[in-house]
């Protein structure tokens, strides 16, 4: 087993490298073929699952789930502030907070090497998996169903982020020409969501109900999640009927009935969870790296480094609707005493500090025990909601959003035509997904940019702000083959 681990740590690294000390973008000597001799130490059951287990380690990772992430998904937006003090830059959490980034900003190569780390992981399995001929037929059928899942869940965050990218559906042959165009050339944004919509049909097929998972399996992708993200990526493309056809056949979930429970230990994969990356948590600690920690209070009394805390436009938001159930279960307060007991003192440097990102048990550790959920039913209401609006079907929209309000303990929307339950949807989704890296993304799909910044303080340049820039690094290394994004 040492072996493998070996091994199988080694495959993972992916072909985009950021090695300082080499001039090229693109690396594809760690994609060489296992050889057969070594793949007989996978040719088991055991072995099968280690190729998609190193796909999930992937999302445990520092640059593809932790500082990188929170700063271009959620620091970006009206719904958070850098936090942290005002000499702490967090390498750029700064000039994402102002919108003053450029493609040479560290965060872009980042979270583009994270995710293309993670999608090689993908190829692997893919093409590893059929040669295991002494594992079970049907677990490397469902396990090739999760790898086409997680390959799909990271093109979705690559598309949304820089727009069209390189398609890296199999593994390299190093000195390849043919491969090296493959690796540098940008496709379209719509064939990357043709790309995304392909692999998530064939894991659809491939894939059991959440249901089927017990024990160390629980939070494998399953045939709800791959419907979920398939509805998910119709809904950016304003196909109104396959978003609703799509969460009609996400089925066997309900909502939490309390709101913050969701977020806590106790909520981990409970009824509503349709996809969450699982933070263990044990020691020596395997948790997602730091993603609690530089969201903890910082200063005298504090446990963390104090990143990515709710903006007061948040806290208003929450306020304005009356909701105090989602506020406080997303806000932590200075001043305040948790669930947990825990005592919030009047000492710690900023007002607020994201709760979703809170852990109980490690709060303090480098690697915690928290959950990221990504996916989850009220989500799926939410997004069947604004199709069904689309598309002239008001009032059933509105018996959805209020399903959502209800639980969160506020009154029916007083919205009625469809401009008006439009924008109510939109604000919802604001108040239900806080932190759980959407607001920016929907702020930019549904046009709501320019005027969601100017109210922060922010200034969003329409025709470059859509898109963040795709990494310098990377378009010296393409040589024209892609193009960066306008406006940078």
């Amino acid at each position: 087993m040492n072996k493998k681990i070996i091994l199988l740590s080694a495959l993972a690294i992916f072909s985009f490298s950021n090695n300082s000390c080499s001039d090229d973008f693109v690396d594809v000597k760690p994609t060489e073929a296992i050889s057969a001799q070594d793949l007989t130490l996978f040719n088991n059951n055991e072995g099968a699952e280690s190729f998609v287990t190193a796909i999930y380690a992937k999302f445990l990772d520092w640059n593809m789930s932790t500082f990188a992430w929170i700063g271009v998904s959620s620091i970006t937006s009206d719904d958070a502030d850098k936090g942290s003090t005002p000499g702490d830059t967090g390498a750029d959490k700064d000039v994402l907070d102002a919108l003053n980034f450029n493609a040479t900003t560290p965060s872009f190569r980042d979270l583009f090497a994270a995710h293309y780390q993670g999608i090689n992981r993908c190829n692997q399995a893919l093409a590893y998996l059929p040669q295991l001929n002494n594992a079970d037929a049907g677990l490397r059928n469902r396990l090739a169903g999760e790898a086409r899942f997680l390959r799909a869940f990271m093109y979705f965050t690559l598309v949304r982020t820089y727009g069209g990218v390189p398609i890296v559906d199999r593994l390299s042959i190093p000195g390849n020409a043919e491969d090296r165009t493959m690796l540098l050339t940008r496709k379209s944004k719509e064939e990357v969501y043709a790309f995304i919509e392909a692999d998530l049909q064939a894991a659809i097929a491939a894939l059991p109900d959440k249901s089927a998972y017990t024990g160390a399996n629980v939070g494998r992708a399953s045939k709800g999640a791959a419907y979920a993200l398939l509805a998910k990526v119709s809904l950016y493309q304003k196909k109104w009927q396959k978003v609703i056809d799509n969460t009609n056949l996400v089925t066997g979930y309900s909502l939490t009935p309390d709101f913050a429970e969701i977020y806590k230990i106790s909520g981990e994969n409970n009824q509503e969870s349709i996809f969450e990356i699982q933070g263990k948590g044990e020691a020596p600690a395997k948790g997602i790296q730091q993603y609690s920690q530089v969201q903890g209070a910082t200063g005298a009394g504090g446990w963390g480094w104090g990143f990515n805390g709710p903006s007061q436009g948040l806290v208003d938001a929450f306020n304005a609707e009356g909701d105090t159930e989602r506020r406080n279960a997303t806000v932590i307060f200075r001043n305040s005493t948790l669930y947990d007991g825990r005592i919030v003192p009047s000492t710690v440097n900023n007002p607020y500090y994201n709760f979703k990102a809170y852990s109980s048990n490690y709060s303090g550790a480098d690697n915690s025990d928290v959950n990221i959920r990504y996916l989850r039913y009220a989500e799926v209401l939410l997004m069947k909601a604004e199709a069904l609006n689309e598309l002239g079907q008001t009032p059933q929209a509105i018996l959805l959003l209020n399903q959502i309000r209800d639980r969160a303990g506020i009154s029916p929307t007083t919205a009625t035509g469809q401009t008006d339950v439009r924008t109510a949807i939109w604000k919802e989704r604001r108040l239900e997904l806080a932190f759980e890296h959407d607001r920016w993304y929907d702020i930019v799909r549904t046009g709501q940019a320019q005027t969601a910044m100017a109210a922060d303080g922010k200034t969003f340049v329409v025709g470059k702000h859509e898109l963040f820039p795709l990494p310098q690094n990377f378009i010296d290394e393409a040589q024209g083959l892609s193009i960066q994004n306008p406006g940078y």
